[in-house]
């Protein structure tokens, strides 16, 4: 559903009386929620506005305040805020491309405290929250909805913008491959072009500055991926025994589930990874024939059609029976029958 004129008019409001803006977005961010965040924070500074811009750690297994490697040229990272500093209590707090707050880890508490809240996001599922919503399942990426702000905001883009929208943007739409993306889509990219930012270095560095350690995970993925061809699904895993052995960190593994989705026989793609405490970041994909969004909504966690996930302490082959269970059934989260490819 398109968000309402109303809405747009109250964030609006909100930011144009601001003299300070608390910004967030999800626990581990991806390009469209750093990248969107980023371009607000440079946005709202350019307007006089005090900016407090940060992410929180997951509550059951902190990690380090750290960007993710491969995001490491945006602008402005060195204004961020440390969780720890994070105003708990600001005035207002805006939050990026988060679908229920406890996607904002140990930051969760302060949407509760904020004396209003305006929640940026286009996944379908999750918990309702914020007071001024700025939620549209239709839209590719969070980035777009940022920009559709700034317009009404009446914010000139520059290059440090653009540059941080144009992350949000490719990463969500899978460098504009995914069926989320419209004539639209493009036209936006194509203006952000236009602002001189040099898009073929942003995709180099996004997706071609893996480390020879990637190769190394990737091949033990490669070796264990399988797929269930009734239920269309392709998947692989890789544990904290295999990070140890192989010498490589769990940033390593960025990038696996692109690779799974090159299979003709996969409708939706899976890789399970495990984390430092032991539970299991299950990260799905889809080609548009399964919404994978309500599908990590029945095991526990959500996202969007294209994109989603859900955390859990199952092992690799328990998650996935319960994922083709869903698949196999009657009420399977479909937007197309599934083919049957079991000789593929």
């Amino acid at each position: 559903m398109p968000i309402a004129d109303a809405d747009w008019e109250r964030a609006v409001a909100l930011l144009t009386t601001a003299g300070e803006v608390a910004l967030a977005c999800h626990v581990d961010p991806d390009g469209d929620a750093l990248g969107s965040m980023l371009a607000m924070a440079r946005a709202l500074r350019s307007r006089g506005v005090e900016v407090h811009a940060s992410w929180g750690t997951a509550v059951d297994a902190p990690t380090a305040f750290a960007v993710p490697p491969q995001y490491t040229f945006l602008p402005d990272l060195g204004a961020l805020t440390p969780p720890s500093a994070f105003p708990p209590a600001p005035a207002l707090l805006m939050v990026f491309d988060c679908a229920s707050p406890e996607r904002l880890g140990t930051l969760a508490p302060v949407a509760e405290a904020a004396g209003a809240t305006i929640v940026l996001d286009h996944h379908s599922s999750g918990e309702a929250f914020g007071d001024v919503r700025l939620i549209d399942a239709a839209a590719p990426a969070t980035a777009v909805l940022v920009t559709e702000l700034l317009d009404r905001l009446g914010v000139t883009l520059d290059r440090g913008i653009a540059s941080c929208l144009y992350v949000g943007l490719v990463t969500d739409t899978g460098r504009f491959t995914y069926p989320s993306t419209t004539a639209a889509t493009m036209r936006l990219g194509a203006r952000l072009i236009a602002l001189d930012i040099d898009h073929a270095a942003i995709n180099r560095r996004v997706w071609e500055t893996h480390s020879f350690g990637y190769l190394k995970v990737l091949a033990r993925a490669l070796e264990r991926a399988a797929i269930a061809p009734r239920a269309g699904l392709a998947w692989t895993a890789v544990s904290q025994a295999d990070l140890a052995e192989l010498g490589v960190s769990l940033t390593e593994t960025e990038g696996l589930i692109d690779v799974l989705r090159a299979v003709e026989a996969a409708d939706c793609t899976l890789v399970a990874k495990q984390q430092s405490d032991g539970a299991w970041k299950v990260s799905l994909r889809s080609k548009g024939t399964v919404d994978v969004g309500r599908l990590a909504e029945r095991l526990g966690g959500g996202g969007h059609a294209y994109a989603a996930g859900f955390t859990t302490f199952d092992g690799p082959d328990q998650v996935v029976a319960r994922v083709t269970a869903v698949l196999d059934g009657d009420d399977a989260p479909l937007t197309a029958p599934l083919v049957d490819r079991a000789g593929a």
